[in-house]
C-alpha cells in the first residue's frame, strides 16, 4: 500500500477542493446552515465508511463538520483516503 506525504500527496489534493494534507493525513472543514444539516451529513458519511470499510475522524460543533482522513493500518495517507474523499464530496452533489 503506497503513502503518501506532504509532497507527494499535493497533485492527488488539486483535484479536492479545500482538502489539505496536515500532520500525516487530509483534512477538509466543512460549514453547514445549521446542526441539523451537519448531522445529516454525519450520518450519509458513516453510512459511506462503513459500505467501504473505511473510517474517517469526525468532529462537530453546531453547523461546523471537520473531517480527517489517515489510514490507520498504513500508519498514512493512502489512495483509500483520497478515494474516501472524493466520495465525500459526492455527498455533497446529491
Amino acid at each position: 500500500m503506497n503513502t503518501y506525504d506532504q509532497h507527494t500527496a499535493q497533485p492527488l489534493l488539486i483535484n479536492l477542493l479545500d482538502w489539505e494534507f496536515n500532520s500525516n493525513g487530509i483534512e477538509k472543514k466543512f460549514m453547514f446552515k445549521n446542526f441539523n444539516q451537519a448531522l445529516g451529513f454525519i450520518v450519509q458519511i458513516g453510512i459511506l465508511a462503513e459500505k467501504v470499510n473505511h473510517h474517517p475522524e469526525l468532529f462537530n460543533v453546531y453547523n461546523k463538520v471537520n473531517i480527517r482522513l489517515f489510514t490507520h493500518d498504513a500508519n498514512g495517507v493512502t489512495d483509500k483516503d483520497f478515494n474516501m474523499a472524493k466520495e465525500i464530496e459526492k455527498l455533497l452533489e446529491q
